[in-house]
């Protein structure tokens, strides 16, 4: 099966919608950006995750410990079928985080996010956020 490709210039709109709708805090809205069996790596973990679930869960793990968590991008490229992003993102630790109860701290890191897009969706996507910063505003 071949997948067709799109413009790198219409990649970057749909990078840019779906983290509109990570922003509003939408995660039904966000699948629709997404295959559904899209591959996700992330920086932490020693083997990629699969689908759509997956990466639903990590949304609600992400809001429900964030509520108000923003992505906000600071640089955008892409070409051929990758995106490349830098984001901020901000929020206040609000609900427990990997066993860290809330502090209602204020917290921002940065993240370094890679995507490959086909047939108009998300299929791939590499995060490597900074963790480091973020647990030690926990703290």
């Amino acid at each position: 099966m071949t997948s067709e490709t799109t413009s790198p210039a219409a990649n970057i709109e749909l990078l840019r919608a779906a983290f509109a709708a990570f922003n509003a805090g939408d995660a039904d809205a966000c699948m629709a950006f997404t295959a559904r069996d899209m591959i996700i790596n992330l920086a932490e973990l020693p083997e990629p995750q699969q689908g759509q679930q997956t990466w639903r869960e990590g949304f609600e793990m992400m809001r429900q410990a964030f509520p108000d968590l923003h992505a906000h991008i600071e640089d955008i490229v892409a070409a051929d079928d990758r995106v490349a992003l830098r984001l901020r993102f901000r929020g206040t630790h609000s609900g427990e985080f990997l066993g860290i109860p809330p502090t209602g701290n204020p917290i921002e890191y940065v993240s370094h996010e890679f995507y490959r897009v086909a047939d108009g969706l998300i299929a791939e996507e590499w995060i490597c956020s900074d963790m480091a910063t973020l647990l030690r505003q926990l703290g």
